[in-house]
Order: structure tokens, then sequence, then C-alpha cells
């Protein structure tokens, strides 16, 4: 699970597991991580983790938010990342996954990062009478496959007809301090995933839990109060 080790002047201060969807530094008490300083914006920045993903925004903080020595706005936090907010340091660290045993003796890494395929799981000996192959699920028909580009489009309100290009990593939507939901770009489709709000986003009429949803083509999105449909672009 991946964590951020704060820091001063080379002294470590605290270690924070990132083990919630959304977690915010700042300045203010009701921050998950609370840095008591001047240079420190009351609401200095969030941080978004979906999956094995966390994404960087700056809330338009006075100092500015740095990772690596370069200000940022958005950035994916990648293993080591060194984020700088005043004389503060945030070091992001993945740690890799315990092994996991499987079913019929398997053991190895959970396959469930960016780029990997689940290994297929064979028994560890055959039995007497041959076991039936397993596999791992067809990809869905959402999957991100021959440059196909993932697409919002929206169906009421003002700006029905609008299409919305899900060209970046991760896309936000929705209305701050209501309802937000995040959507994320990966390479084996594209996920939704509740952000903010007590109310969940709905797809085809039906609530997100908390967990990530793959979306497939032609769902459709209820998120505050405006409904989209999901399709792919060739």
């Amino acid at each position: 699970m991946p964590k951020l080790i704060l820091s001063m002047d080379g002294l470590v201060l605290k270690e924070i597991v990132l083990d919630k969807p959304r977690t915010t530094i700042g300045r203010k008490a009701n921050n998950d991580v609370q840095i008591d300083n001047l240079a420190i914006s009351g609401q200095h920045a969030v941080i978004t983790t979906i999956l094995d993903d966390a994404f960087l925004e700056d809330q338009n903080s006075t100092n500015g938010t740095y990772v690596n020595g370069q200000p940022i706005r958005k950035h994916v936090l990648r293993n080591n990342d060194l984020v700088e907010l005043g004389k503060y340091r945030l070091k992001y660290i993945v740690e890799p996954p315990a092994p996991a045993v499987h079913a019929f003796g398997y053991a190895g890494p959970v396959a469930d990062g960016p780029g990997l395929v689940p290994p297929e799981i064979a028994p560890a000996a055959p039995p007497a009478a041959a076991a039936p192959e397993m596999r791992s699920p067809p990809a869905s028909p959402s999957a991100v496959s021959a440059g196909a580009l993932g697409v919002m489009q929206l169906l009421n309100g003002p700006n029905a007809g609008r299409e919305l290009e899900l060209t970046k990593s991760l896309t936000t939507l929705g209305k701050p301090g209501k309802q937000v939901a995040a959507i994320t770009r990966r390479v084996n489709g594209y996920f939704l995933t509740h952000i903010e709000g007590e109310v969940f986003p709905l797809v085809n009429g039906c609530p997100l839990d908390g967990q990530a949803r793959r979306l497939d083509e032609h769902d459709i999105v209820e998120l505050a109060g405006v409904k989209m449909e999901f399709f792919l672009r060739p």
C-alpha cells in the first residue's frame, strides 16, 4: 500500500498510509495530513488514490506545490517522488505487495497494476482426471485497445450533446462539495470511482459502491444531476 513520509530539514516527522480514496493536506485541523505552518495553505493539496494509482492536485495554494523541484497543478505520483510544501517534504513510497497464495498452490504477486495480466492459474500437481484449464476472464469490450478513446457525451442540461474526450490519466467530474467522481484511464479500460459526496453516482440506474467500476460501452452515468453516456471512439 502506498504511503507518505513527512519530513522537515531531514528529520522524519511521521508516516501516512494512503488507505483512503482521498487524502487532504493543509494547515487546517480538518485535513488528513495537517501541517501547522503559515507557509502551508488551509487546504493546500489533495491526493486521490484509485486502485494502484495516486494523483496529487494543488488546491490553489498560496505558495504552490512542487514535485521533484517542479511546480505542479496535477501530477501522477510515482515511487520515490518528493512532494515539497514550503520547508516540508512528503516522499511518496510504493511498497511491493506481499506474495499472494492462490488456489491450486500457485504463489506469486497479485497482478493488478497497469500493464500486468493476471497469470494463468494451474494446479500444482495434476490429479488423476484432468481438471479443466482455468483462464482469466475475457477482457471487457471497453478495454483500451487499438487506440480506442473513451468519450462521455452529456445527455441532458444546457450542455446536452457536448462530448468530453477522456484523454488524461485522471478526469474528475461533478460539483466539488456536492458530488465528485473520477474516471481513470488504464490499459484494461476506463474505471469510474466515487470521490466526494454522500450520494454515489449511478451507472445504468444502480448506485456505484466503494469500488472502482469498469465502464462498458453505452453505460449511462448519472452524476450531480447530469446524465452522460460512455462510448469508445476508434
